[in-house]
């Protein structure tokens, strides 16, 4: 049974008083989309037949589910997949919260705590939520980080494989502490892919398709290859085009607004002005891209057609969501896609994340699979 309860701190526990499996999943969020997060880990959680609750705080974007039973947590957190879910951009097995951390000595309690989750670390990252409130703790974090990492060295170098550890500060005085698997959690401090805009890339929308690439893209060098072929759906004004062209992959940009004129001088552009949703190319091409703002169940029928015909091995298009039930818009835009290719028969994987760079929307990701 799952219920919702207001978040409130407990006590840091005793120097000696260890935990021996983690009770919760702290779940990184957009700040805003705190409800859709939670929803979707409480599904889950729900089919894993993990009972617990949701600590959900508007605008402070993070989660919190609270295992009723922790062991039955411990027992079957392989089943919940990281890359399954939509909106958490990092997903961490914790501790309860600690509060009330000493002043003058929070790293007994931090470590105490650590060391009973019966765990050796591979790294150490100390973190908080990506809200203005929370980057004030920075500058406590970036001095806080060389003593405690010299205590934990014990508990580190435990290879590559082995466990994050994550201390995720709420104030100075109260974090959570848990771990992740790095095979089943992103790779990056916060979940936050640090991108720098390239000075010669038409719009900073470039920036959510490579970001969607080092998310969905596992083997890049088969996948990504130059001299592959592409269509991008509403280019203008090149900014998806752009990270095509630099990976030399051969691009159809469709869009009746003007391109970037170094895009078309790169000899690997058409620029068809035409309308998105009419166009399909003669033969089959290997990628297919879109960010059209469009209403999101007209972008994922238009990708479901494409793919049940055929037209493309892998695809990139982002969902542009209402202000409500946007977790249930996104399920819905699935069902269409699963529907149409069920019924033709069409092998595939699909998955959906709200990337960094998205704001309002998420992006989804399709491989046919032969």
């Amino acid at each position: 049974m799952h219920s919702f309860r207001r978040f409130q701190l407990k006590p840091a526990p005793r120097p000696g008083k260890a935990l021996t499996s983690p009770s919760s999943i702290l779940l990184y969020c957009r700040r805003g989309f705190e409800k859709e997060c939670a929803a979707e880990i409480l599904v889950q959680t729900q089919a894993a037949g993990i009972s617990g609750h949701v600590r959900a705080k508007e605008n402070s974007a993070h989660v919190v589910f609270v295992a009723h039973e922790p062991e039955i947590l411990a027992n079957r957190a392989a089943r919940l997949r990281f890359d399954a879910l939509i909106f958490a951009r990092q997903r961490i097995f914790a501790s309860g919260p600690l509060a009330d951390l000493p002043v003058d000595d929070r790293i007994t309690p931090l470590l105490d705590t650590a060391a009973g989750l019966q765990r050796r670390y591979s790294t150490l990252w100390l973190e908080t939520a990506d809200t203005n409130e929370a980057k004030e703790l920075a500058a406590f974090t970036r001095k806080f980080e060389r003593p405690f990492a010299a205590a934990a060295a014990g508990l580190l170098g435990g290879g590559p494989q082995a466990p994050r550890l994550h201390v995720f500060f709420l104030t100075s005085t109260a974090a959570y502490l848990g771990y992740t698997l790095p095979d089943d959690s992103a790779p990056w401090p916060c979940g936050i892919p640090r991108l720098k805009l390239p000075r010669s890339a038409p719009s900073r929308s470039t920036l959510k398709l490579e970001e969607a690439f080092l998310v969905f893209v596992d083997r890049p060098e088969t996948m990504l290859r130059p001299g592959m072929s592409a269509v991008d759906l509403g280019a203008a004004p090149g900014g998806w085009t752009w990270q095509l062209v630099r990976r030399h992959i051969r691009t159809t940009a469709v869009d009746n607004g003007n391109l970037d004129p170094a895009l078309l001088d790169s000899g690997l552009v058409t620029h068809l002005r035409t309308d998105g949703f009419r166009f399909r190319p003669s033969r089959p091409v290997d990628w297919l891209v879109c960010d059209m703002v469009e209403q999101p169940s007209r972008i994922a029928r238009l990708v479901a057609d494409w793919a049940a015909d055929g037209a493309f091995r892998y695809a990139v298009f982002n969902l542009k969501l209402p202000m409500n039930r946007r977790y249930e818009e996104v399920e819905r835009c699935r069902g269409l896609i699963e529907e149409r290719l069920a019924a033709q028969g069409v092998s595939h994987r699909l998955r959906f994340r709200q990337l960094y760079h998205d704001r309002e929307e998420v992006t989804g990701f399709l491989e046919l699979v032969s």
